[in-house]
């Protein structure tokens, strides 16, 4: 990290490019479809340019590019290993159904992470519901598997892992967030239910009888499985290493899997090439958003639990939720007078609220926008993939994030955080 946070106006590029990714594909689809590569470049190294010529301080870049080479090297081989897993169910996907299997989903997240989840479940989860799959269909998974459902262990979500490598047990989330979790999961599902039941009534039955009369329980590919599992031990490995054994998973995975799997699942690669190309502009651009936050968490006044949910999680829906969480957590560290790398055990005892909103709003508030978890555009790039009409930016914040998620986060801070607290 340089000494002194960098210009504030440098902060423009990474804005600039969300409003892009928000409005290009809407306002000029064509231009946008053939040059958003470029334009996520062209930004993001103008920005890496000003840090080199003028700055004349490459530390925070390549930081930041390990982590890009950290987080592709887990998404693309998630991807491409689930990619080699094919699910098939029997039956309708009645409401109830879809609703148990979000529920498990949001479990899973918990032991193969947000990520691992969601790229093994959505494909199965579209083929179950493809007589009548929508845009909420979508929407629902990414809130509930791949963002909320993993927030009870280190595993499940990468700031929870940056707290465990900090001194955060490993149960600590499990012992302490599990009420936050089943009310903010239980009501996610509940909301889920009440739409989703709408929308099962108005498929006539002579048509779910059609689409589902030929449909066989199968698993084909579990050849797949054990390198699932290795991908999950490799996030252990030292960095380098890590990389390195998941694109191995990765190959191996593309040369083991019966191509009748791939082709049954409809795999290819671009949903990663798109997913890789925009967030290399991300995480250039974002390096003096987190720098600028970094620097002035003092000035932002935050002094109680419900403040430090709120406003980690604001930022988390835009920015990369690991470092948010550290900068957040060091944050509340220097109000409680103590060190982030020395004193946990101190912060624990005293502060067990303040590290829940943080942990939490990290978490829950990755699900508010597209970017604001790494599986989230993933999923949304495999569902258009499946020919399914997905919510663009702008409708999925404020057709669903905001009207479904807000209230929800605000009775949560309520309950947990706020001096009415409850539970």
């Amino acid at each position: 990290m340089v000494d002194a946070a960098p210009p504030v106006w440098l902060v423009l590029p990474f804005c600039f490019l969300l409003f892009l990714i928000a409005a290009a594909p809407l306002a000029m689809p064509h231009f946008w479809e053939k040059y958003y590569a470029h334009t996520a470049m062209a930004l993001g190294l103008g920005v890496a340019v000003y840090y080199f010529a003028v700055l004349g301080d490459a530390a925070p870049l390549v930081h930041s590019v390990q982590e890009y080479v950290s987080f592709l090297a887990l998404v693309g081989s998630l991807y491409v290993v689930s990619g080699g897993i094919l699910i098939r169910v029997k039956g309708e996907a009645k409401p109830w159904v879809n609703s148990l299997y979000l529920l498990i989903g949001a479990l899973l997240a918990n032991v193969l992470g947000t990520t691992g989840a969601s790229m093994l479940l959505i494909r199965p989860w579209i083929r179950m519901n493809k007589y009548r799959v929508t845009g909420f269909h979508i929407v629902f998974f990414i809130f509930i598997v791949s963002n909320v459902g993993g927030a009870l262990t280190p595993i499940g979500d990468p700031p929870l892992f940056l707290g465990f490598l900090k001194g955060v047990p490993f149960w600590w989330m499990m012992r302490h967030c599990w009420q936050a979790w089943l009310l903010t999961t239980g009501l996610l599902l509940g909301v889920f239910y009440i739409l989703d039941h709408r929308n099962f009534l108005r498929a006539p039955e002579k048509v779910r009888e059609e689409e589902t009369r030929h449909e066989e329980w199968q698993v084909d590919g579990l050849v797949n499985v054990p390198l699932v599992a290795g991908l999950l031990c490799a996030v252990l490995l030292p960095v380098g290493w890590r990389e390195l054994v998941m694109v191995l998973f990765a190959v191996a995975s593309w040369y083991v899997t019966p191509r009748r799997v791939h082709e049954a699942n409809d795999f290819d690669f671009a949903p990663v090439k798109e997913v890789a190309w925009l967030f290399s502009g991300i995480f250039l651009t974002m390096v003096p958003a987190l720098q600028v936050l970094s620097a002035n968490t003092d000035s932002l006044g935050l002094s109680s639990d419900l403040q430090f949910f709120w406003a980690t999680g604001a930022l988390s829906g835009v920015l990369d939720n690991a470092p948010t969480y550290l900068a957040f957590l060091a944050a509340a560290f220097g109000v409680a007078g103590l060190n982030l790398d020395t004193d946990m055990t101190k912060f624990l005892e005293a502060k067990t609220s303040t590290l829940m909103a943080v942990s939490l709003g990290a978490v829950f508030f990755g699900a508010l926008t597209y970017l604001g978890n790494g599986p989230n555009l993933m999923v949304k790039k495999i569902a258009e993939q499946q020919k399914v009409h997905t919510p663009s930016f702008m409708a999925y914040v404020l057709r669903y994030a905001f009207p479904v998620l807000l209230p929800i986060f605000g009775l949560v801070g309520l309950l947990f955080f706020s001096r009415w607290r409850v539970l």
